[in-house]
């Protein structure tokens, strides 16, 4: 379609955080008001606004989209905006949509850039602002990412909330910088007495608990509104257990954590045998350790004996009452998703049964995909496949463990080098305000080059810390070697253990997805 009375398109976007902000120059109306005066109040105009969102991509954006819409339809004759980055803030986005809009004849035009695209020089320039844009984005989002622990990792200070047991919150003044660090409370008795007890091979969470009780040690929690008193039960002891706050930790404790994974922000010096340690896990593959200003109460030969001892000592859970299969609660239709039941079926004396599986989806009102609610795929055949699978599992992954032992060096000196590449790439942008014209492409070079290099490391490291993911492999071996000899319950809980679900058809047959 093509229209002779074309007009002019007016772009204006505010994300949230320029809302959170408060930055006036780049509201709707401040926008709006400074583009109508540059196309003219009496200038055939259309304006777009996209109020609240986010300059990430365009497919989020309802108006930026009904805009490239008419533009393909031959309505708009150019686009008008603030700032490019008002328009998208991906580069990569950027270039496509703008290649796209030069097909249909359309040019878009900044009002605060002040560079002409039609020429080779401007477009240089274009893209080297969008490229600081994107990535001043990732940077932002980075920040945002670690905002959770970045006091913590900067000065091992106490930054408040829920107190920890055995602790409580005095003002310091420690490097020039003050504080709260933990000093040891009354309750600290109760958390060495734990970690005494539970360390002895025949002793075990109750135990402590009836330690605790007898001796009426203290087992009030401190919190910032005041004294929290309740009973201390043995889910409340294992997580005391497992914290490295307690320990006073050395180059073993280091040792320990750097082998699982961990980002250690501070170098093995660090670990004096005597302060504590802080630990954060933003997500399942972002987690630190941090030596903190407070002392432990632990000494590290019985924190990490308890460390050991519990990593033995995972139990299979019993589940109450009789249960039909040991997949129950894994077990679903791979065409609907929803959970496979099991059903009986006798033959004429009822001396014979039989099991099947009948799709609980198939009577929902969105209902199921297959035709019958009944599987010809029998729960004998699907759980004798299973247990196979988990045998050969377990030990690939054993094999795939041994032979990458090592691997956790190797992540530890990536992240080094992605730190010295974002404190690289940072005094670049530095040099950019007093820079002419040779030196801006010089450093806009070497910040394209850094950005390769750290893009490289980033995918190296994605890859070792999935080949790392530790996993003890004891509690599951054991029971998996004596099978015939565990209760259908027993089963079940094993199953869960190393499984998420099992997709069942009878077309595709049994797909497993392994927890690990």
């Amino acid at each position: 379609m093509t229209n002779t009375n074309k007009f002019t398109a007016i772009y204006v976007r505010r994300s949230v955080s320029d809302k959170d902000k408060g930055n006036n120059s780049l509201s709707i109306d401040a926008q709006r008001e400074e583009c109508i005066r540059y196309v003219g109040e009496e200038a055939d105009y259309k304006v777009y606004c996209d109020d609240g969102k986010s300059g990430k991509d365009v497919y989020h954006r309802p108006e930026f989209m009904q805009m490239m819409s008419d533009a393909k339809d031959g309505l708009i004759d150019k686009i008008v905006v603030k700032k490019y980055d008002r328009f998208s803030r991906n580069m990569r986005e950027y270039l496509n949509i703008t290649d796209e809009l030069d097909r249909y004849g359309v040019g878009v035009i900044s009002l605060s850039e002040p560079f002409n695209t039609e020429t080779k020089e401007g477009r240089m320039m274009r893209n080297n602002l969008l490229n600081f844009a994107e990535f001043e984005r990732e940077t932002i989002a980075a920040r945002v990412k670690d905002a959770y622990s970045t006091k913590a990792v900067e000065t091992g200070f106490y930054q408040g909330g829920k107190m920890f047991f055995g602790f409580q919150s005095s003002r310091q003044t420690i490097n020039g910088k003050t504080g709260s660090v933990l000093v040891p409370s009354e309750a600290a008795q109760t958390v060495i007495a734990a970690y005494e007890i539970y360390k002895n091979t025949d002793t075990s969470l109750s135990d402590v608990v009836n330690h605790i009780k007898e001796h009426n040690l203290p087992y009030s929690v401190t919190e910032s509104a005041g004294v929290i008193h309740r009973s201390m039960d043995r889910s409340e002891i294992s997580r005391i257990l497992e914290n490295p706050l307690y320990v006073r930790a050395d180059k073993n404790v280091y040792a320990y954590f750097l082998s699982r994974g961990y980002t250690m922000i501070d170098d093995i010096d660090a670990y004096d045998g005597v302060h504590g340690l802080m630990w954060h896990k933003c997500r399942e593959d972002d987690k630190f350790i941090k030596v903190g200003y407070h002392e432990g109460l632990v000494d590290s030969e019985t924190w990490l004996a308890v460390q050991d001892k519990k990593s033995h000592n995972h139990k299979i859970p019993q589940s109450r009452g009789h249960i039909k299969s040991w997949l129950v609660g894994l077990t679903k239709c791979g065409h609907c998703g929803k959970a496979l039941l099991i059903a009986y079926s006798y033959n004429a004396d009822k001396t014979k049964i039989w099991r099947y599986y009948n799709c609980t989806g198939f009577k929902t009102i969105k209902g199921c995909s297959k035709k019958s609610m009944r599987m010809k795929l029998r729960p004998d055949e699907v759980e004798n496949a299973v247990f196979e699978a988990m045998k050969a599992h377990i030990a690939e992954f054993e094999v795939t463990k041994n032979s990458i032992r090592n691997k956790s060096s190797e992540a530890e000196k990536i992240r080094t080098e992605l730190l010295r590449i974002e404190t690289d790439s940072k005094k670049l942008i530095d040099r950019l305000i007093d820079a002419d014209d040779v030196l801006f492409g010089y450093i806009q070079d070497k910040i394209s080059e850094l950005h390769a290099k750290k893009n490289e490391y980033e995918k190296q490291l994605l890859t070792i810390e999935r080949k790392v993911k530790r996993i003890d492999t004891k509690p599951i071996l054991d029971p998996l070697n004596r099978w015939d000899e565990l209760t259908i319950e027993e089963k079940n809980a094993l199953a869960k253990v190393m499984i998420d679900r099992i997709d069942v058809t009878d077309e595709d047959g049994i797909n497993i997805h392994f927890s690990f």
